[in-house]
């Protein structure tokens, strides 16, 4: 995981900042930036990746703390890169890669355990409120 943070300084995905804990490793701070031309634009989205020991042998939960109409604040999402499928897993992913992916995820209409349905309008004043 340090490896991964020194990365991500150097290089991190648009419309992506993690850090991790100072106090722990194993728990990282994520804000996702709603990209122009989506009902997200000019929002920010804090959340938590909670890596179990094992990483990256196994996957990370996560949540998402700040309101956006596409998720339950403070609920665990169900990805393929969380910890709802630990089967569909793989350990070459990186924290940009769960990250990347959630955002891509945040930008479909999925439904999923975490998720919730709204329409654009309320995910556009959830972004200006956030």
């Amino acid at each position: 995981l340090t490896k991964e943070y020194l990365a991500m300084q150097k290089s991190a995905p648009p419309f992506v900042w993690a850090s991790p804990d100072e106090k722990n490793i194993l728990n990282w701070h994520y804000i996702l930036r709603g990209p122009p031309d989506s009902p997200y634009h000019g929002g920010e989205y804090y959340g938590l990746l909670t890596f179990p020991s094992d990483y990256p042998f196994k996957p990370p939960g996560i949540k998402m703390f700040t309101p956006s109409g596409r998720f339950q604040p403070d609920k665990k999402i169900c990805t393929s890169m969380s910890d709802y499928h630990p089967g569909t897993w793989n350990p070459a992913w990186s924290v940009a890669t769960i990250l990347t992916g959630l955002l891509s995820f945040m930008l479909s209409d999925e439904i999923t355990t975490g998720s919730i349905t709204t329409t654009d309008l309320d995910k556009k004043m959830f972004a200006k409120k956030s």
